[in-house]
């Protein structure tokens, strides 16, 4: 079915729709005023904007509370909390994390699961992930509507299918995994796929330690390690997606055998599996193993500090590197790396202050991502709410 042309009023109706939500996506409440002086548009312009996307479900506008002010108070506009929601997925090699995200990144409902002590097969993951969220959408306002899929996945991925095409640490290779999640979801919602990293930095980018800057990177350090990068306000993915798979970048041809069939890539000296190699533990990697090496490193046992350090100077260098060639002003620290950084951050910069031209040094700054463990969550649902937020009027089309 062709469209019909849009015309340029339409469209620019449509333009501003997208701004204000934007604006109250990224910030949650805000007054009309505030939005008027945002977006410098007149204030009629914004009350029929407002009014568009409140008979859409989009946001809720509220008189606000509080002392008392002279003149008359301006409305506040916020998400409505009976609004679109996007179904969030956040694979690890450890667990799955499913959760409703609301309109400003609330966090609805959330479920995870545990992966098993073996890498699940794709369409086993894809299942359990459709499972799930009939349970999540059943556990939202019954008057809120989901508007999609989005999946994080630790592997290189075609942003434009949804397959994964290598995922080494989860044994997937050439997955149609969107597909396979599309072809079982309720309500033929639509799925996206990104890569964890990449969609951490969108998400610390918008609402957490990146925002602010344009240019970013986030180190997430699981079993894998990869790299989400933003280069002058706008994602890096290269041609095919596919930047920021630092873990496999080769530092010694002769070290030891990585996931990805070669040997000596960064993730085989700071991934988790060599974190707790280092430590002496010889199980498979939990969040309970992983939090007993940091306990044992925070009370001071000297293998496990001996470890924590260990990783924290490869971790400098690696760092150092990115640095180097792409002159970030913040390297954020997400997942373990985030811990690895709290203990032991001096030996940490001091690679880092080694091995970097002073002049990238002086400019960049380490910090933990604000978000936590859940920028890689929060992502994927900037991945679902995308078309929303590009054009709020296809909000009850599908």
């Amino acid at each position: 079915m062709t469209r019909a042309p849009v015309s340029r009023p339409d469209a620019i109706r449509r333009h501003n729709l997208a701004l204000l939500l934007g604006q109250v996506h990224r910030d949650g409440e805000l007054t009309r005023a505030k939005l008027t002086e945002r977006l410098s548009l007149s204030r009629s312009t914004i009350g029929a904007l407002v009014a568009d996307l409140t008979e859409l479900g989009l946001v809720d506008e509220r008189v606000p509370t509080g002392g008392a002010r002279a003149g008359r108070p301006s409305h506040v506009v916020g998400p409505r909390p009976d609004g679109p929601y996007a179904i969030a997925v956040d694979i690890d090699v450890t667990h799955l994390t499913i959760a409703a995200v609301g309109i400003g990144g609330q966090v609805l409902s959330r479920h995870t699961l545990p992966m098993g002590p073996s890498p699940s097969p794709a369409d086993l993951v894809a299942r359990h992930i459709v499972a799930e969220a009939a349970k999540i959408c059943a556990e939202v306002d019954e008057r809120a509507w989901p508007v999609g899929i989005g999946i994080s996945v630790p592997g290189t991925v075609d942003w434009h299918s949804g397959t994964v095409e290598f995922a080494p640490n989860l044994t997937w290779r050439h997955e149609a995994f969107g597909a396979m999640v599309a072809a079982l979801a309720p309500q033929g919602l639509p799925v996206v796929v990104g890569n964890d990293a990449d969609l951490a930095v969108i998400a610390e980018h918008l609402r957490g330690s990146g925002r602010g800057s344009d240019d970013v990177v986030y180190l997430i350090g699981r079993i894998g390690v990869g790299a989400g990068i933003i280069v002058n306000g706008a994602p890096l993915r290269g041609h095919d997606g596919y930047a920021g798979e630092v873990g496999h970048n080769v530092v010694d041809a002769s070290g030891p055998k990585c996931h990805c069939g070669k040997r000596g890539c960064v993730e085989t000296y700071v991934g988790e599996n060599a974190l707790l190699e280092l430590a002496g533990h010889t199980g498979p990697v939990t969040a309970g193993s992983l939090a007993a090496v940091f306990a044992a490193a925070t009370a001071g046992e000297h293998r496990a500090v001996a470890a924590v350090r260990t990783v924290a100077a490869a971790l400098g260098r690696t760092i150092a590197s990115l640095v180097n060639v792409l002159n970030p002003e913040r390297v954020l620290l997400g997942g373990s790396f985030a811990e690895v950084f709290r203990l032991a951050n001096s030996e940490m910069v001091q690679a880092l202050d080694s091995h970097t031209m002073s002049a990238s040094r002086n400019a960049v700054q380490l910090c933990a991502p604000r978000l936590g463990d859940d920028s890689s969550l929060l992502g994927a649902a900037e991945l679902a709410f995308a078309a929303l937020l590009a054009d709020p009027l296809l909000s009850r089309s599908a």
